[in-house]
């Protein structure tokens, strides 16, 4: 459960493109307390997030490259302008280290657009030639073990998963997938805007196929056969909402037992020729999903199948390929569906993808330059002072019984504390990267993350591993591990500053700090005990009590509207963004306990004519100042855990009695809500 959905993801495509290859100059960090991102012209009692940002939004207008912008992406940009010139200086000839020379050569392959573009479509010929020769649904099988082994998503997702209920232990794990489209809602719904998208859909997939050969008849055909059978796996699939309960993903069970409840798939040999180690027992998250399409598999013909493969092999690969491919792939994910106007800077590109795939090659060097042993020692500070808040708000809950609290508190003394970058970095020693062969660097990661992924089936759980590379503008809690996770490219302005006063530092990063530790007593993470196990210590009426402060939360952000335009009116799922919501509020309150704890007497004294309490607001609701397009807003309330930033704000300080005080606001004002939610 991250702080912030992944900015890598909502950008959308891979490496191609236009750009020059002369260093970037490096930009600017953002500042952590911007006065002219302030809008003085409103009451903050009124509206506290136009208050916090309304400079910022009007002087920040979304770049042509982004669907959308806000204080991640400044420092996103600012990383990414760091890291662009580790790699420039690593792709030059000259003497370099094994990991500079590894992620030069990615870095180098990357850049090398005139050979992407003369390979065209020939790098994905001999998937297609494989996928040809299959005669038989085993042979269907056989070719998705193979592409998922190559990086390649199909039909399901396997691989390995903590056991629910011995997180020491890894297991073999099952789950639905193969959508291409962001979520199973697009081929279900409906409404106009839904259908529209459908009917974009197809056009590209259409336009895929003939960039890759196909004739117009042929590739029209393909393409709705394509839609046809994703809208099958859409309509087998749980949804967001159910998969949030981790209790709706238990499911141990035999491979024996998983060969009955979905039989037409031969799992056994699957399994095999996935390269996996040999196990008797996984948990399957979805079974209704694979029984469904178990059936379904027998009956759907193959040449239907093939077509499905061969999409998946495209849309997979499309922005690797040239840059016919990589401008369709972005005319609809980046264009239709996110509202982008134009696709990032080469140089953009493939230094986001030499972090994707070779993270903790390119992390040691970036961590080295930007991080060091002292910016732990500070992080791990403001974290014990925000756990001991933490603490402290727990004992004094007045719903809550003793015996409940007990556990509470055993939880929150044994989550673990990682900072800034793991302890031990992967070895990629047996990766090969060449500096002229883009595709198969590419596969070559793929192959060695696949491959480290399935190994781990049966073995101790490691649970010093990150799931993050260390310049990654975000933060997470593991419920299976009991742990909140801070890489080091989120501990800088305007999360934190060394320069910063500590109000502003503990409604950034403290604020963050205290997200994670909430997440651990959320919908999700209160389900899981002080060891990452999957057990209730919820005494009953203590379960209740939460759950009726939960509904609370989920009834005040339904009633949020994420978009509205000529395409209708979008509220928040209040239940899917639940979470994050809880987090949110709790996350606040604590850190702002932490401070006052921490500033005692002297917690009135003003800075640039604001107190303590009103500057740890301010940094706070700065976090979250952005401007996003439509499109990205409509796919966000289908897809994204996380709200709006408007309503991270204004939606935690209505709920705020300190924020109340501390602008003085009145029962009445909007940014005083009446019947305020409370969870902790």
């Amino acid at each position: 459960m991250s702080f912030f959905k992944s900015i890598a993801v909502s950008l959308v495509v891979a490496c191609a493109g236009l750009v020059p290859s002369a260093f970037a100059q490096t930009a600017k960090p953002p500042v952590s307390f911007d006065l002219s991102a302030l809008d003085k012209s409103v009451n903050p009692c009124t509206d506290f997030y136009q208050f916090a940002c309304g400079g910022w939004r009007a002087n920040n207008p979304i770049p042509g490259d982004k669907s959308r912008w806000g204080r991640f992406n400044e420092l996103d940009e600012y990383n990414l302008s760091l890291l662009h010139n580790i790699l420039e200086t690593a792709a030059k000839p000259g003497k370099h280290s094994a990991l500079e020379q590894k992620v030069g050569n990615f870095y180098s392959a990357c850049m090398d657009e005139k050979t992407v573009d003369a390979l065209g479509v020939k790098p994905l010929q001999p998937e297609f030639d494989r996928i040809a020769k299959i005669s038989d649904k085993a042979g269907v099988m056989q070719q998705i073990a193979h592409m998922q082994q190559e990086g390649m998503s199909a039909l399901f997702g396997f691989g390995s998963s903590t056991d629910m209920h011995d997180s020491n232990q890894m297991i073999a794990s099952l789950g639905q997938g193969g959508l291409t489209l962001p979520d199973r809602d697009y081929y279900i719904k409906d409404d106009p805007k839904s259908k529209e998208t459908r009917e974009k859909y197809v056009e590209h997939v259409q336009k895929m196929f003939e960039l890759a050969g196909e004739k117009p008849e042929q590739a029209a055909s393909d393409a709705k056969n394509v839609l046809a059978l994703e809208t099958r796996l859409a309509q087998a699939a749980m949804d967001r909402v159910a998969m949030r309960d981790p209790k709706n993903r238990d499911h141990r069970m035999t491979v024996a037992d998983l060969d009955k409840l979905a039989p037409n798939f031969g799992f056994p040999a699957y399994f095999v020729a996935t390269g996996a180690p040999k196990f008797n027992d996984l948990n399957v998250s979805t079974p209704d999903y694979f029984k469904t399409i178990s059936a379904q598999f027998e009956t759907v013909p193959i040449a239907e199948w093939k077509t499905y493969l061969r999409w998946k092999v495209l849309k997979s690969n499309a922005g690797l390929l040239s840059k016919p491919f990589v401008d369709e792939n972005f005319r609809f994910s980046g264009q239709y569906m996110n509202g982008a106007k134009e696709i990032e800077v080469r140089w953009k590109r493939c230094t986001r993808m030499t972090d994707s795939n070779l993270g903790e090659a390119l992390g040691p060097i970036y961590v080295e330059q930007t991080f060091g042993a002292d910016g732990k020692e500070r992080m791990l500070k403001l974290v014990e002072a925000v756990e001991a808040a933490m603490g402290k708000n727990i004992q004094q809950l007045d719903w809550m019984s003793d015996t409940t609290k007990q556990d509470a508190l055993k939880k929150l003394k044994s989550i673990v504390n990682n900072i800034g970058y793991p302890d031990k970095w992967k070895d990629y020693s047996k990766v090969t990267i060449t500096r002229n062969d883009l595709f198969n660097n590419v596969r070559a990661a793929d192959r060695f993350e696949s491959a480290r992924n399935r190994n781990k089936i049966g073995k101790p759980t490691d649970k010093k591993e990150w799931g993050m590379t260390p310049p990654t503008v975000n933060a997470y809690y593991r419920g299976s591990m009991n742990d909140i996770n801070f890489p080091a490219g989120i501990l800088q302005p305007p999360f934190f500053s060394r320069t910063a006063d500590d109000a502003v530092n503990f409604g950034g990063i403290g604020a963050v700090i205290g997200h994670e530790l909430t997440h651990g007593f959320d919908d999700q993470g209160r389900k899981f005990d002080a060891s990452g196990n999957l057990r209730d210590w919820w005494t009953a009426s203590d379960g209740k009590e939460f759950e009726h402060r939960t509904d609370c939360i989920v009834d005040e952000y339904a009633n949020f509207t994420a978009v509205k335009d000529d395409k209708g009116e979008v509220k928040l799922n209040g239940k899917l963004t639940l979470g994050e919501n809880t987090a949110d509020n709790g996350g606040v309150k604590i850190a702002y306990m932490a401070l006052m704890d921490m500033l005692g007497a002297s917690g009135t004294k003003q800075v640039e004519g604001f107190t303590p309490a009103q500057r740890f607001f301010i940094g706070y609701g700065q976090v979250w100042c952005q401007n996003v397009t439509d499109q990205y807003s409509r796919v966000a309330a289908l897809t994204d855990p996380h709200s709006p930033g408007k309503y991270r704000v204004n939606g935690v300080v209505s709920n705020s009695v300190e924020f109340q005080k501390a602008f003085a606001c009145k029962p009445g004002d909007p940014m005083v809500r009446e019947n305020a939610c409370h969870v902790w």
